[in-house]
C-alpha cells in the first residue's frame, strides 16, 4: 500500500515558505504522495442564503498545477497527485498541456485524478455546461490521452475538434496515469471501463462497490488488478481504530491512502507539520 498526505488547502495560508514547509515534512517522513483538492472559485453565500456545498468563496484553493509546479523543483520523490481536477469546467487540450508539461518537470511525478464536480457557479464562470459533464468527461479522457501518446492528432468529437496539431512536450512516457473520483454508479462504471485508478470516498459500501468495479473491469476485457483504489482518511492520533481502518481498507483492495489533516483544530502549519510527523511515525514506519 502507497501512503499520501493531502495538501492542506483551505488551512495552508499564502505563504511559499510555509507551502514549500509542510511538502518537505510530507516527504521527510517518508510518504509516497502530496495529494490536493481543487476549486477554480467560490461561492459568495452572502447572495445565496441556501448554500449547501461545503465549501465558499472565504475557501482558500491554491491552483493544483501551479502548486505541483512549484513543489516539483522543492521535493525529490513525492508523487503529485490531483484528487480531483474537475475536469469538464476546463478546457481539454489545455488540461493535456498542463498535465504533460507538470510530467516533464517533475520528471514523471504527476498523476491526474479527474472528476466531474458538483458547482454550477464554476462552471458558468468558466464557461462549460454543468449538465452534459459525465458525458462529455469521457471524450476528453479519450482526448487526452491521444493528445499524450501522439506527436500530433487529427479528432473529431462530439464537443472537441482537433485538426493535425500537438502537443510539445510529451509526457515523459507518452500517459499519464489518469484515475477518476467519486461513488455514483455512473462513475464506477467509467472508473472501469477507462480509469488508471479511482478515487471512492471511505464509506460503508466500498467493498461491494470495488467488487463492482472489478466484476465490470473484467466484462470490458480489462485487468481489474490494474486499477488503483485510493482512500483519503482523517489524521487522528493513530490509535487501534485508525490501523483498523487501514487494514481493512487493504483488505478490500485499496492500494493508496492519503491523509488528511484539515477540519482537525489546527492553528499553525507547525501544527500541520507535527501531525503529518505524527502519522508518518505510525504509518510509513509502522504500517507500510
Amino acid at each position: 500500500m502507497k501512503f499520501g498526505i493531502v495538501f492542506p488547502q483551505t488551512e495552508i495560508g499564502a505563504d511559499p515558505d510555509d507551502i514549500a514547509r509542510f511538502a518537505h515534512a510530507v516527504e521527510e517522513a517518508g510518504f509516497d504522495h502530496l495529494l490536493a483538492y481543487e476549486h477554480v472559485l467560490g461561492a459568495n453565500t452572502a447572495s445565496r442564503p441556501n448554500w449547501s456545498g461545503p465549501y465558499t468563496s472565504e475557501s482558500m484553493f491554491h491552483e493544483p498545477f501551479v502548486l505541483f509546479g512549484f513543489l516539483s523543483a522543492i521535493v525529490s520523490h513525492l508523487e503529485f497527485v490531483t484528487g480531483i481536477v474537475i475536469l469538464p469546467q476546463r478546457q481539454t487540450a489545455l488540461v493535456a498541456k498542463q498535465s504533460a508539461c507538470l510530467d516533464v518537470i517533475s520528471r514523471g511525478r504527476f498523476r491526474l485524478g479527474i472528476g466531474t464536480g458538483w458547482n454550477d457557479v464554476e462552471y458558468e464562470a468558466l464557461g462549460e455546461n454543468f449538465h452534459n459533464r459525465g458525458k462529455r468527461s469521457e471524450e476528453q479522457i479519450d482526448l487526452m490521452r491521444k493528445l499524450w501518446s501522439e506527436d500530433s492528432i487529427t479528432y473529431q468529437g462530439k464537443w472537441h475538434k482537433v485538426t493535425d496539431a500537438g502537443l510539445n512536450p510529451l509526457p515523459i512516457n507518452k500517459s499519464i496515469p489518469l484515475w477518476l473520483g467519486g461513488t455514483a454508479p455512473q462513475v464506477i462504471d467509467r472508473v472501469a471501463r477507462m480509469g488508471d485508478g479511482w478515487f471512492p470516498f471511505f464509506n460503508p459500501n466500498l467493498q461491494s462497490q470495488i467488487e463492482l468495479v472489478r466484476e465490470r473491469a473484467a466484462e470490458v476485457g480489462r485487468n481489474p488488478d490494474e486499477i488503483g483504489i485510493e482512500c483519503i482518511l482523517p489524521v487522528g492520533e493513530m490509535g487501534s481504530n485508525e490501523r483498523d481502518r487501514i487494514k481493512l481498507c487493504s483488505d478490500i483492495g485499496v492500494t493508496h491512502v492519503s491523509a488528511v489533516t484539515m477540519g482537525h483544530g489546527f492553528k499553525s502549519v507547525g501544527e500541520q507539520v507535527n501531525a503529518v510527523k505524527r502519522y508518518g511515525d505510525d504509518v510509513v514506519s509502522g504500517l507500510s
